[in-house]
C-alpha cells in the first residue's frame, strides 16, 4: 500500500494536505529535496512579512521594533537549538552548514592533534574544511551496504586524532550512521566527534545530549527553510575555548585600536549584521516541520524509498546504491547511460533529479562510476512521484535502445 498523504497544522490549526502547501511543485515531480527543499507557504509568508511588516535591524536599535525583531531573531535560535536537542546559548547562526565545519576546523582546540578522521561517503564540505586547517586525514571505509564500517573506525582512531567528523546521513546513499557508538568511539580515544547533520535534521529526530556529540551542523534550506543561513550547535564548554572565526560587528565588548575583546558564544561567532530574515524563516521552517513531526516525516519517506527501491530494482539495467533501509534518498545508475542524461530526460519528463557526483568524489570514486542519478524525498512526496520517475525511466530505455 502507498503511504498516506501527510497532513501539517496551518498557523490557523486546520489540517491541510502537505503537497498542497507548496506553490513551487505544482504539477512537478520534485524529487531533489537532498540537494534543497521546496518552501512551503508559511515560510514564504514568514520571509514576506519580515522584510515587508515587521523588517528592522536586531542587538542594536532601542525603538520597538527593533525590540520586536531582536525577540523574534533570538527565539529562531531557541528552535534551531530545540529541533536538535540544544540549547540557545550554544547554538550559532552561520551563512550553512559549511561555514560551520568551517568554523569547527579552524577554531576548535586540537589538544596537541592534528589528524581526523572521517569516511569514504563524506561531503567536500566535511573534508575540504579539515584540509584547509592543516588537518591531516584517516579515512575510514564503508560496509558492504553503503554505511560508515565503526568497526574500523574503532581500530583506527588512536591519540592523534583531534576529530572524528561524519555524516549523520550520507547525501548520495541515504546511510544512517549510529552516532552514539560515533560519540563512544571518538571520546574513547580523547577526540571530539563532529556530525554533518544536513541530511538528518530535515527528515528524522535528533538529540544531541543523548547522542553526546561534541559539534553539530545542519543547513536551513534543506530543511524547507531559506538559503544562506545554518546552525552549527556545539558543547559551551568547547565554544569558550574557541577564539572568533571572523571580526566585525555585533561579536565584540571593546574596540580599541591597540586591541580588542570579545563577547561570549554565540555572540563571538556572529560577526556583522546577521541574517536576520533567514533566521526567521528557519524558525517558521522548524514550526512547520514539527507541526508535521519528524517521526511521522520518517517514517513517511521510508515507506516512499523502500517502494521507490522495489519499482526500480524491477526495471532491467538499473543498479541502486546504498541500503535498504536509507533515510529519504535512492541513487542509482542505468546500464550504458551517464547521469546526466538521465536527469535530462526526466527533466523532459517533468520530473527533477539530481545527477552528478553530488559534492562526494571520493564516494564515487569508491563506487567506481563517475556519478549517479539521486531521486530524494520529501514531506510533500507521494506515490505519483515515483510512477512519474518509473515513466521517465521507460523512456531514457527506450531513447538509448533506439
Amino acid at each position: 500500500m502507498p503511504p498516506p498523504a501527510l497532513r501539517a497544522t496551518s498557523p490557523r490549526g486546520e489540517g491541510l494536505n502537505v503537497r498542497e502547501q507548496f506553490p513551487a511543485i505544482a504539477g512537478w515531480h520534485y524529487l531533489d529535496s537532498a540537494a534543497t527543499a521546496q518552501k512551503p507557504r508559511a515560510v514564504i509568508e514568514a520571509i514576506a512579512n519580515a522584510y515587508g511588516r515587521d523588517y528592522a535591524t536586531v542587538h542594536r536599535g532601542v525603538y520597538e521594533r527593533s525590540a520586536t525583531m531582536t525577540r523574534s531573531f533570538e527565539a529562531a535560535r531557541g528552535a534551531a537549538a530545540a529541533l536538535i536537542g540544544g540549547t540557545a546559548e550554544e547554538t550559532i547562526f552561520t551563512r550553512g552548514a559549511t561555514e560551520a565545519i568551517n568554523l569547527v576546523a579552524h577554531c576548535a582546540p586540537r589538544d596537541g592533534r592534528n589528524r581526523v578522521l572521517l569516511s569514504q561517503l563524506e561531503h567536500h564540505s566535511n573534508i575540504v574544511p579539515w584540509q584547509l586547517a592543516g588537518y591531516a586525514i584517516d579515512v575510514v571505509p564503508l560496509t558492504g551496504d553503503g554505511e560508515i564500517d565503526l568497526d574500523a573506525a574503532e581500530r583506527m582512531a588512536d591519540e592523534t586524532h583531534a576529530f572524528v567528523a561524519f555524516a549523520h546521513v550520507s547525501n548520495v546513499l541515504g546511510s544512517v550512521l549510529d552516532a552514539r557508538r560515533a560519540a563512544e568511539i571518538a571520546h574513547k580515544v580523547g577526540a571530539k566527534l563532529l556530525l554533518d547533520g544536513c541530511q538528518a535534521a530535515p527528515r528524522m529526530e535528533v538529540d544531541v545530549a543523548a547522542i553526546d556529540c561534541d559539534f553539530y551542523a545542519y543547513s536551513g534550506h534543506k530543511l524547507y527553510g531559506p538559503t544562506g543561513i545554518g546552525v552549527l550547535w556545539g558543547k559551551g564548554e568547547l565554544l569558550a575555548q574557541m577564539p572568533p572565526y571572523e571580526g566585525g560587528g555585533a561579536m565584540v565588548d571593546r574596540v580599541t585600536f591597540e586591541g580588542s575583546t570579545f563577547l561570549e558564544a554565540p555572540a563571538r561567532f556572529e560577526a556583522g549584521t546577521p541574517h536576520i530574515v533567514g533566521a526567521i524563516g528557519l524558525h517558521a521552517a522548524i514550526d512547520w516541520v514539527n507541526g508535521i513531526g519528524l517521526d511521522a516525516l520518517h517514517a513517511h519517506e521510508t515507506a516512499l524509498v523502500r517502494e521507490c527501491r522495489d519499482a526500480l530494482r524491477a526495471i532491467d539495467g538499473v543498479t541502486l546504491f546504498g541500503p535498504e533501509d536509507s533515510a529519504g534518498i535512492v541513487s542509482f545508475a542505468i546500464d550504458g547511460v551517464h547521469p546526466h542524461d538521465i536527469g535530462t530526460i526526466l527533466d523532459d519528463a517533468g520530473v527533477a533529479i539530481r545527477a552528478g557526483h553530488h559534492c562526494a568524489q571520493p564516494l564515487m570514486d569508491h563506487l567506481g562510476v563517475p556519478a549517479t542519478a539521486r531521486a530524494s524525498f520529501a514531506a510533500h512526496s507521494d506515490r505519483s512521484d515515483i510512477d512519474a520517475l518509473v515513466r521517465g525511466i521507460d523512456k531514457v530505455k527506450r531513447i538509448f535502445a533506439a
